[in-house]
């Protein structure tokens, strides 16, 4: 007689119990796979949950890259609106402008400053205004005079120039217009001031009170305000509003005499053709003032265009500079995640032996390790972009500093944090993924 004997459902039909996820559950699922891409991609979950596992740690880890991304954002920031500035100024002197002075006397071992020679005629004016390139022209007199008007009485620069001279120099006007050829060639007595002769002669100016058609005397002799023009501030020979412009043939027959010019401004086609353009004006002031070989030229040529470059690059120096400074603490806050990450690789020692027994290889931990610190450092990096942006835009409006925020130094300053996190994070990855499994499970 045969027992019979029951036999048990097939496995198939038994539903397992879901396994509770504790520490071995959570490696193997979070262990890395695929290509090298992919690996570092599946890293970033279990990167954020491990920094988010030691949340105070982590902020003051970032620390350093976030005051180092933000000075370098603040201070390029800085200077870019600085030289911004300083080139807005300059351009107020005229682009692709030529300044002829006269030159400097010599004699008896002694040499006299320049413009103690009058060698500039209004004929040399005349003459290189034919010259290739030249497309506009003013010459200019001028000299000091105690200006009256009513019971006020100031001491200015007045300058007597062509009507070319307002394009010349940027000149704008605040109020009525620029005196015309007409008026250059009937030597009319009208007179632009500027703001500071303005508010100095017109004590109501400021509060509005019109001076257009109002009389001035210069030197006793009468004029009409025919306008005003508009501020420029300080400039390179001092208070460019502390002026008053008249007609040319006006300066020479009532004021200054015809006798020699005091300059003659230039300006150029373009900026290409400004080296071009000052050595035939050289060649020619040299033929009309026969000046033999050998001789020093008896007149000065200064290119304003040299001028705003050697400025320019002056700020850019600068700020580079300071970049460089500011940068330093990028360093700093990198060496930072490099003490950070070493200590975590410490404190999971244990957890890194249970991966590699699981199978997980050096590579693996290296990525997780290292993405870690990139997080860190790439978190810190968009944190300081929005202080350093934001410290920008608080002393524009604010402080009335001038600042400009390029895009080119934001993304520089993310970059270069993003490559602080992978330097100094590659050493810790490195010691963690080179943990010997057996004597990593022994750690306590």
């Amino acid at each position: 007689m045969s027992t019979l004997i029951a036999e048990p459902p097939p496995c198939a039909d038994v539903a397992p119990e879901p396994p509770s996820r504790g520490l071995l559950a959570v490696l193997t699922t979070d262990l890395p796979r695929g290509r090298s891409g992919g690996r570092y991609l599946q890293s970033i979950p279990s990167a954020i949950e491990a920094l988010r596992a030691n949340k105070g740690r982590s902020v003051l880890t970032t620390l350093g890259i976030v005051i180092g991304v933000a000075a370098v954002i603040a201070i390029v920031a800085l200077g870019q609106g600085a030289s911004a500035q300083v080139a807005d100024r300059l351009s107020n002197l005229g682009t692709n402008l030529l300044v002829i002075t006269p030159g400097s006397t010599r004699g008896g071992g002694v040499q006299g400053g320049a413009g103690t020679v009058t060698s500039l005629k209004e004929a040399d004016a005349d003459a290189i205004r034919a010259v290739p390139g030249v497309v506009r022209l003013s010459p200019i007199v001028a000299g000091n005079a105690q200006v009256i008007a009513g019971a006020q009485n100031w001491q200015t620069r007045v300058q007597g120039v062509r009507s070319e001279y307002q394009q010349l120099q940027n000149w704008q006007l605040a109020e009525g217009g620029f005196f015309g050829p007409q008026e250059d060639a009937e030597a009319r007595n009208v007179a632009l001031i500027g703001q500071t002769v303005a508010r100095n002669l017109f004590p109501g100016f400021a509060n509005g009170q019109p001076v257009i058609g109002e009389l001035i005397r210069i030197r006793n002799v009468p004029f009409t305000v025919a306008g005003v023009l508009a501020a420029k501030g300080a400039g390179a020979g001092g208070d460019q509003d502390d002026t008053i412009l008249i007609p040319f043939e006006t300066g020479q027959v009532r004021m200054f005499g015809p006798s020699a010019l005091n300059s003659i401004s230039v300006q150029a086609a373009d900026a290409e053709q400004m080296a071009a353009t000052s050595e035939q004006i050289t060649r020619l002031l040299r033929e009309r003032h026969r000046l033999r070989a050998g001789v020093a030229d008896d007149f000065t040529i200064r290119n304003n265009n040299d001028l705003l470059q050697t400025v320019q690059g002056v700020s850019e120096t600068m700020t580079l500079l300071l970049g460089g400074v500011a940068a330093v603490s990028l360093l700093v806050g990198g060496i930072g995640i490099m003490n950070i990450m070493l200590v975590s690789v410490t404190e999971r020692t244990r957890e890194i032996g249970i991966r590699m027994a699981i199978g997980a290889r050096g590579s693996d931990i290296l990525a997780q390790f290292l993405t870690e610190a990139l997080v860190l450092s790439l978190i810190g990096g968009l944190i300081g972009i929005a202080c350093g942006v934001a410290i920008a835009v608080g002393l524009s409006q604010l402080g009335n500093w001038a600042t400009s925020i390029p895009l080119a130094a934001i993304g520089v300053a993310f970059g270069f944090s993003a490559l602080v996190g992978i330097f100094f994070g590659i050493y810790p990855a490195r010691k963690a993924s080179r943990l010997d499994p057996i004597e990593a499970l022994r750690y306590q």
